[in-house]
């Protein structure tokens, strides 16, 4: 009897001396078709290619991606804040305003909507990373200009980190597209990653 009960008193011992599960930190993509992976191969997007690197560096990041094809700053700030609450995330990357361009909306909204998303964001306790645009040479130089400011207003407005062009090493010379021009295709991924990495690992 006597050494039954020592036994179990060594199970609850050794069950209690079991160390706590390792903490798992939230980060959430939102984006448009340039992090959902339209056009690619299941699993190829630099988002995709983000969680695989995490889960080796930094295992207790979990990437949630929330990015949809043809998203609008609008449609993210009317989804933010239920992401925000069901996800909880320490980080969140916004990749969104390119639609906005391609379909004319005024930039002032553009800009307004950005910085409701990183302010709730931020309010939420996560830190943030935008990730900038920029629109074809088409558009005009003024526009142009003018787009890339709404992404630096926000983010010295809110404190926030900002990559100013998020495919910029796709400016170099390659095969980086898929037929539409527009967006990258699978062996650019890796390029966007790298150029988003140094900026992203530092929020972590």
């Amino acid at each position: 009897m006597l050494f039954t009960l020592s036994l179990t008193h060594v199970a609850q011992a050794q069950v209690s001396a079991k160390p706590p599960p390792s903490p798992s930190y939230p980060l959430l993509v939102m984006g448009d078709s340039l992090s959902a992976e339209y056009g690619l191969p299941r699993g190829t997007g630099w988002v995709n290619l983000l969680s695989e690197r995490l889960a080796t560096i930094h295992p207790q990041w979990k990437v949630i991606n929330a990015s949809i094809s043809g998203e609008t700053t609008a449609g993210g700030r009317s989804r933010i804040e239920q992401l925000l609450k069901t996800h909880q995330p320490r980080l969140v990357v916004i990749e969104l305003g390119g639609n906005d361009a391609l379909r004319g909306l005024p930039l002032q909204s553009t800009q307004d909507n950005l910085l409701f998303m990183v302010q709730q964001a931020k309010r939420q306790g996560a830190r943030v990373l935008l990730l900038g645009m920029k629109v074809p040479p088409n558009y005009g130089a003024d526009y142009n200009e003018q787009f890339a400011k709404a992404f630096a207003q926000v983010a010295k407005q809110s404190q926030s980190r900002l990559l100013p062009f998020f495919l910029e090493p796709l400016s170099a010379p390659g095969d980086w597209f898929q037929s539409d021009r527009i967006h990258p295709n699978e062996k650019a991924q890796s390029l966007m990653l790298q150029h988003t990495w140094p900026v992203l690992e530092k929020l972590l």
